[in-house]
């Protein structure tokens, strides 16, 4: 494995992170397609044992259980100061006032129930999952800061946010002194280039890595168009997110001729583009099968030539902007998942 700087950071990292909302207890999260601890360990320790280091997770990936599980596999199957564990907090965890959001008093309390599920003593990445517009950002930014300053964390990352936002946030932690965020985790893929045209440039200009979530689109950037899998039939969200084009075909089409002459999955190929960015620090693999983890390490060796990269690239038409979805509507969505009303 060769590894790579997190960012502006010295930071080392794996540049393939284990996006971990896959494991999780099925009744506290997506029945269809969460893996329970059983299934979820032999997955993680084989990420360990092919290099990786980079994990991430959230506090809401099935209401806290994908924490304890990668926890505890960690404790058994890694060296605690080689792994980089990665978390977030904003979303809904119960009912009722301070449940959820960026307040101080929300980021003090989740980081504490972060680490307990953990089971560490601190976070390597603390990342905000969304922005909250209930809570001043100045009072979100400087308790972030106190925690890492607290010890229990070392570095703050963010994700999906207009790039307009992500500035105002890097002004303000400057201006203030306060710790910055040195990472953000966006929507990015061949089907999905819409942060090409800001958030990615702003990223290179200020020294911030990106965590590209979505680095597959969902899984159909590795299967036929017209292929279904249990969670793509039962994942609203990935239909939001993907709404039909006929671009979208073509692309699909362009990674399965060049996985085909080159003899490796689609996965390898759609992987392999996303390396080429050099603000792409790592792309997030959901990995619910260990050839999931297989390919996307294999892409590592995958070097697409400029007339393959023009072939994947060529078919794309805009698409309309993750970030068009409006903070409440992803709200509700994620409340609805977990079972539990949002705070009005």
């Amino acid at each position: 494995m060769r590894y790579t700087k997190l960012g502006a950071t010295g930071l080392d990292v794996s540049p393939i992170a284990l996006g971990c909302m896959t494991y999780g207890d099925p009744t506290r999260g997506h029945p269809v397609w969460s893996l329970d601890e059983e299934r979820s360990r032999p997955l993680i320790r084989q990420a360990v044992e092919a290099g990786i280091n980079f994990f991430d997770t959230a506090n809401m990936y099935s209401q806290g259980s994908s924490e304890e599980i990668l926890g505890r596999a960690l404790k058994d199957y890694a060296n605690r100061d080689d792994v980089v564990i990665a978390t977030k907090l904003r979303h809904p965890m119960r009912s009722g006032p301070n449940g959820a959001g960026l307040s101080r008093k929300a980021v003090f309390t989740e980081i504490d129930h972060s680490l307990r599920r953990l089971g560490v003593d601190h976070v390597d990445l603390y990342q905000i999952h969304r922005l909250d517009n209930a809570t001043p950002l100045e009072e979100t930014l400087e308790a972030l800061h106190d925690v890492v300053k607290s010890g229990k964390v070392r570095y703050l990352g963010a994700s999906s946010m207009h790039a307009w936002e992500f500035a105002k946030v890097l002004h303000l932690q400057r201006a203030h002194g306060w710790a910055r965020f040195v990472s953000m985790q966006d929507h990015y893929n061949l089907l999905a280039r819409e942060e090409e045209r800001e958030m990615l440039p702003l990223c290179a200009d200020e020294g911030v890595g990106t965590v590209v979530w979505s680095p597959l689109a969902r899984g159909r950037l590795a299967r036929r168009a017209d292929e279904t899998t249990g969670r793509s039939g039962s994942d609203p969200f990935a239909d939001m997110l993907y709404t039909q084009q006929v671009s979208d075909r073509a692309i699909i089409d362009a990674v399965a001729a060049i996985a085909e002459d080159r003899g490796v999955s689609r996965a390898q190929i759609a992987l392999a583009w996303l390396r080429r960015n050099p603000v792409v620090t790592a792309p997030l693999v959901g990995a619910s099968r260990p050839e999931h983890i297989e390919d996307a390490v294999a892409s590592l060796d995958v070097e697409l030539t400029d007339a393959e990269v023009r072939a994947l690239e060529a078919p794309y038409t805009p698409r309309h902007d993750f970030q068009g979805v409006s903070d409440d509507a992803e709200l509700r969505r994620v409340s609805a998942t977990i079972g539990i009303a949002p705070a009005a």
